[in-house]
């Protein structure tokens, strides 16, 4: 099993009015299984693929009917309490204090300044993800925001994250993007994009994190999740890094499918930021 560096993305959950709603949709779109529901948690229930450990949905807790269904991307630490205090240090919101779960480890929720909302997790006899860059499985994940600088500075702040911008080359469609990588380890260890919200996202739309899962095949995915009520936000389309869609399920969540096996073109080139 995995033991993930610090400020690695290392599981992913999601809550959802409709739970049995949500384990059809992503069992017919990533071709998921599901656990037991844990009453003792919330009816925490973990999703499977392969077998292996990939994500979890969940209920609303008593009092949260109103929030909406979205993804939450929990990021490794040695300590949650060290990393919530970086948190409020960088200008960051705790929003659930570091608390532990059972003997499964510990975690946070909080939120970086310009608002995308993540968890933090201080591994137990949970250590994360048990599969990752496959398909039915998490592969990686991007911060949008508006406020670029505020985000680079309290990931860096209090992730040990080195920065490379992408530079835009020749392709007109990059002209005018502002989007960088975060490292671990090096620069041939990317764990995080971030990506500068333009105009053609509505002002309605908070930052958020965008969390991509691995697929066989993007447009069969893209079907699959459309019969099912989901919305396709942009996409299909080909890239270096394979060919990918953003969607949101049948109850609002925000997630991103990708065939990784499916490149097109040159990979950009990467500057230092």
């Amino acid at each position: 099993m995995t033991d993930f560096p610090e400020g690695a993305p290392c599981w992913a959950d999601a809550m959802f009015k409709d739970v049995e709603g949500a384990k059809t949709f992503y069992s017919e779109v990533l071709g998921w299984t599901f656990g037991e529901a844990s009453s003792e948690f919330g009816n925490y229930t973990q999703a499977y693929s392969d077998g292996k450990a990939v994500a979890a949905v969940v209920p609303p807790m008593p009092g949260g009917d109103d929030m909406p269904s979205a993804w939450c991307l929990y990021f490794a630490s040695k300590d949650v309490n060290k990393t919530a205090e970086k948190i409020k240090a960088a200008a960051g919101t705790v929003l659930m204090e570091p608390m532990q779960v059972g003997t499964f480890g510990s975690m946070a929720i909080a939120k970086e300044p310009s608002g995308a909302v993540f968890g933090v997790w201080q591994p137990g006899d949970h250590r994360g993800f048990e599969k990752v860059a496959e398909p039915g499985s998490y592969c990686w994940a991007e911060v949008y925001t508006r406020e670029p600088g505020k985000a680079d500075s309290f990931l860096q702040a209090v992730f040990p994250y080195a920065a490379q911008k992408m530079e835009p080359g020749d392709d007109p469609e990059a002209q005018g993007m502002d989007f960088k990588v975060f490292s671990l380890g090096g620069s041939d260890s990317p764990v995080l994009g971030r990506m500068k919200m333009g105009s053609e996202f509505p002002d309605e739309i908070p930052s958020y994190i965008q969390v991509y899962f691995n697929v066989e095949n993007c447009d069969d995915a893209v079907a699959k999740a459309k019969k099912l009520g989901g919305q396709l936000h942009f996409g299909p389309m080909d890239s270096p890094f394979g060919r990918f869609a953003a969607l949101t399920d049948q109850q609002g969540a925000a997630f991103a499918v990708i065939d990784m096996a499916t490149r097109v073109g040159d990979m950009p080139e990467m500057s230092a930021a």
